[in-house]
């Protein structure tokens, strides 16, 4: 069993090859994979456009699919982990920062941090 996290970053890596490529969720995946990872890496990507949607309303000028594949991929799940409420707010952004200063740039995570602050702020308020 993987804890949450690294489930959270094979769930980010399958949504990167999946925006690649284009295959089968999990097609391209080596090792063993988390039942959890895939289930919701195949919601993010069930949700993809409505996510996009809330992550360009949330971004100054700049539309989602402008945004590298890390990026895009770490904002997709966070975005959908925020709709979801299953996880406190503070710990699906601060791993979603995690990942973007780690497979990207450190300006990376601060755009994840600022898109991810605006889209928590409308969660809140829609509540």
């Amino acid at each position: 069993m993987i804890s949450r996290r690294q489930a959270r970053r094979q769930a980010l890596l399958l949504l990167y090859q999946w925006d690649l490529s284009g295959n089968e969720i999990g097609s391209q995946f080596a090792g063993d994979l988390s039942p959890w990872a895939k289930d919701l890496a195949r919601d993010v990507a069930a949700h993809a456009e409505e996510l996009d949607a809330k992550i360009t309303a949330a971004s100054v000028g700049w539309t989602a699919d402008r945004l590298g594949v890390v990026e895009r991929s770490a904002l997709r799940v966070a975005t959908r982990e925020l709709e979801l409420r299953e996880v406190p707010a503070e710990v699906v952004i601060n791993e979603a920062v995690a990942f973007a200063k780690r497979y990207a740039s450190d300006d990376a995570g601060r755009l994840v941090n600022g898109i991810l602050g605006r889209i928590q702020r409308e969660e809140a308020v829609a509540k």
